[in-house]
């Protein structure tokens, strides 16, 4: 009984946490989306490029939407002691366990298959949006920047693109300089003999280095959902 009533209260709390977490998504989501530039303001020029870029708005909502429901029907359970809500809760965690390990398996399964699908769709965007989109060229040049890389595979990315066509040399990160260098320009010539790495393949090779420290995050996020399965279906068969 002891037992029972301590799991209770351990379930409330920690999904009282998860209610607060999606409720501050939920509300930071809907102001992006709502009220942009108060946005922009706060946390400068580069939000704009990624909001612009991943549609911030709309992921936090989603997100927060998720964890407002999950963490609703975990509190209600367990305080009201309502089979429905656990078991609600139980499915919904169910089904976000398993859509991670399918992504997981994914991930490790088939990188190669990603990669060529990623190619099929960013490519074309560098080659028609890089250099003539303001958002979109500079969320790239803060991408090669940080990852110290050139296009998604390699420089060949940039041949044929807008960018290369009017300006007729490639982007500085090509030949392994940032934009302000007074080393010349980046001509294809430079660019093949530098054979700077692409961007996939450098955030690949990052994670890898990081593997230990991603693994450890996964585990720990998979033992926690493993543990919430385990105690909302430990209150669903023990209420009466």
């Amino acid at each position: 009984m002891q037992c029972f009533k301590f799991l209770k209260v351990m379930m409330f709390l920690f999904n009282l946490i998860i209610f607060l977490c999606g409720a501050a998504l939920l509300a930071v989501g809907i102001w992006v989306s709502v009220d942009g530039p108060s946005f922009l303001k706060i946390f400068g020029p580069l939000s704009s490029s990624a909001m612009q870029f991943v549609n911030v708005g709309y992921f936090l909502i989603a997100a927060g939407a998720v964890l407002f429901i999950l963490g609703f029907l975990g509190c209600y359970g367990a305080h009201s002691e309502s089979k429905c809500a656990l078991m609600m809760f139980f499915v919904i965690l169910l089904i976000i366990f398993i859509a991670e390990l399918a992504a997981a398996v994914v991930a490790l399964v088939y990188t190669t298959m990603a990669e060529q699908f990623l190619t099929l769709l960013v490519v074309p965007a560098i080659k028609k949006d890089y250099g003539s989109q303001t958002e979109f060229t500079q969320v790239w040049n803060s991408t090669m920047d940080g990852l110290k890389c050139c296009g998604f595979n390699n420089y060949t990315d940039f041949n044929g693109s807008h960018f290369v066509e009017e300006n007729k040399v490639f982007p500085s990160y090509c030949c392994g300089k940032p934009t302000n260098s007074t080393e010349g320009p980046c001509t294809e010539d430079k660019a093949r003999e530098k054979q700077v790495q692409g961007c996939f393949n450098q955030l690949l090779h990052d994670i890898r280095t990081n593997a230990v420290t991603v693994g450890g995050v996964a585990v720990g996020i998979a033992a926690l959902e493993l543990a919430a399965m385990i105690v909302s279906m430990y209150l669903y068969c023990n209420l009466k």
